[in-house]
């Protein structure tokens, strides 16, 4: 692993040195340039990601489709939220404007002597390796990962938001990254305030992301494929997302009554959590391994033919009003 650490660094750096870094000093934001280099970082990462998605998950959705029928226009509206996030456009919004919060805040509680924990000290001789450790911290992160995915389909008002990435009727690679923004504001804090109390190192953190992000982009795709008895209770497949996103199935009661009744289902409202794991899924019983490949979409849009926007701007407009109660 670490010839491709220092290819990336090696990369990284000469972006940066030749491209970003005089575009800085022609706009007079030379005290910048340590923050500046973190973003590279996260563009190089996303570039990785798109190239990755373009020459192997895109000619695999062609090979074995899920849906044969796929909204063309849908799909181009997920690749603009694709492109936000993976080039580190909300990122850089993120970090002018909730980061500073936060690193104010863990200042306050390190003055009072409220350390954070770093997991992988305290299971010395278990992380001598810094794969070991990755590997720990990745668990740790999918946990507090799947909980999270629970929480926004269990809360009216975190759902209101979390429906528009189900809206999606043709789920491509593109589809990760469709959510209303608020919605990724409020995961992506959780995610770094448990960055910081566990003690996950800025390169670590990336490398977390990037890997998660990446498999998420294969998850959603319009693929039909299963990692067999074995694989797919090891590690989250196209057909066990795709489950959590089935109209009716993976994010809705099982009786078919109104969404999110609670008590009415066993799982809180679905199936298939996992963000990369399926192990919390089995734990705690939201598991459905089922061979099925169903269309994907939410419940009302068949029933009422509630209008979740087709442009981006439409779609984050009717979220908020979702969370007011008026739409």
């Amino acid at each position: 692993m670490q010839w491709i650490q220092n290819l990336f660094e090696q990369a990284q750096g000469w972006v940066f040195q030749f491209v970003v870094q005089p575009i800085l000093y022609s706009f007079g934001m030379g005290g910048m340039l340590e923050d500046a280099y973190v973003a590279t970082g996260w563009l190089l990462v996303g570039l990785i990601q798109i190239a990755v998605m373009l020459a192997i998950i895109g000619p695999l959705q062609r090979w074995r489709p899920a849906d044969a029928r796929v909204d063309t226009a849908e799909v181009r509206t997920d690749v603009v939220y694709t492109l936000l996030h993976r080039l580190g456009i909300f990122r850089v919004a993120l970090f002018f404007s909730v980061e500073p919060l936060f690193d104010q805040l863990f200042g306050y509680l390190r003055v009072a002597g409220l350390g954070t924990v770093h997991i992988d000290q305290l299971m010395e001789g278990v992380t001598d390796h810094p794969m070991a450790s990755f590997l720990i911290y990745l668990v740790v992160f999918d946990f507090f990962g799947y909980w999270i995915h629970r929480a926004q389909h269990r809360f009216e008002w975190w759902w209101s938001l979390h429906a528009l990435h189900h809206s999606q009727r043709s789920m491509t690679m593109w589809s990760d990254n469709r959510n209303h923004l608020l919605d990724d504001v409020i995961r992506d804090s959780l995610l770094v305030v448990l960055g910081q109390l566990i003690g996950v190192g800025p390169g670590q953190f990336v490398g977390l992301v990037a890997i998660a992000q990446l498999s998420e982009s294969f998850q959603h795709a319009n693929l039909r494929l299963h990692f067999g008895l074995i694989g797919e209770r090891l590690w989250v497949s196209p057909r066990f997302h795709r489950l959590h996103h089935s109209i009716g199935l993976g994010h809705e009661d099982q009786e078919g009554g109104e969404h999110l009744v609670y008590g009415q289902s066993p799982a809180l409202g679905g199936h298939n959590f996992g963000v990369l794991l399926p192990w919390w899924d089995m734990m705690f019983g939201t598991a459905n391994f089922e061979i099925r490949f169903d269309p994907t979409g939410i419940r009302d849009q068949v029933e009422t033919g509630r209008d979740y926007g087709r442009g981006f701007w439409e779609q984050q407009k009717l979220g908020v009003l979702r969370l007011m109660g008026r739409a």
